[in-house]
């Protein structure tokens, strides 16, 4: 059986200057430059977003505190010749309020591995629950000059809360009225 599904990418949004880049979610492209269209149009349907990171999920290396203490494996990754620059993220907390994996620096290491031994030492450690590292160049940004024509679209549409549709309450008028009609339909049988 073979894979026909598109790649998974992690999208990070900035909403404001002074916030850092958090995970929004994921989406599945073929590509990364349709993955950043595809983040686009799911995850920036209201203002403000600023800018935007896709990064397939395969480039991400990723480690809980629990894998972390349980076993450091990982450490023992080959290293490679040259050393390049990696995104560090972290998710702090388990809470439903603490759900985004946030954009904390950069660190310049040989391997994923070695870029998180060294987010440990650099990064605070509290509260963290999940760690995040990805080389920079494994990841599709949104550009400045492009800012107008991917995210001024949302800017100038209403949003609107899910109550504002009626469908829960049409659904309900709906089937009151089957309901009605059904006790006629069986007297005539």
């Amino acid at each position: 059986m073979s894979d026909t599904q598109w790649l998974r990418y992690e999208v990070f949004e900035k909403e404001r200057p002074d916030l850092p880049h958090r995970n929004a979610g994921s989406v599945h492209a073929p590509d990364d430059e349709m993955a950043l269209e595809n983040a686009r149009d799911v995850f920036v349907r209201r203002p403000n977003c600023l800018s935007l990171w896709v990064v397939a999920a395969n480039q991400i290396f990723s480690k809980t505190v629990e894998e972390l203490a349980a076993d450091s494996s990982w450490q023992n990754a080959p290293l490679n010749e040259t050393s390049e620059m990696y995104l560090v993220f972290q998710k702090q907390g388990q809470r439903q309020a603490e759900t985004f994996v946030n954009h904390v620096g950069e660190v310049e290491a040989r391997s994923a591995q070695e870029a998180l031994r060294q987010a440990l030492e650099k990064f605070s450690r509290e509260n963290v629950f999940v760690w995040w590292v990805c080389p920079v160049r494994a990841v599709t940004r949104s550009e400045d000059g492009d800012a107008a024509s991917l995210f001024q679209p949302a800017r100038d549409k209403e949003y609107r809360q899910p109550n504002f549709y009626r469908v829960v309450t049409l659904m309900h008028e709906l089937k009151a009225a089957q309901q009605e009609a059904r006790p006629l339909d069986e007297d005539m049988l």
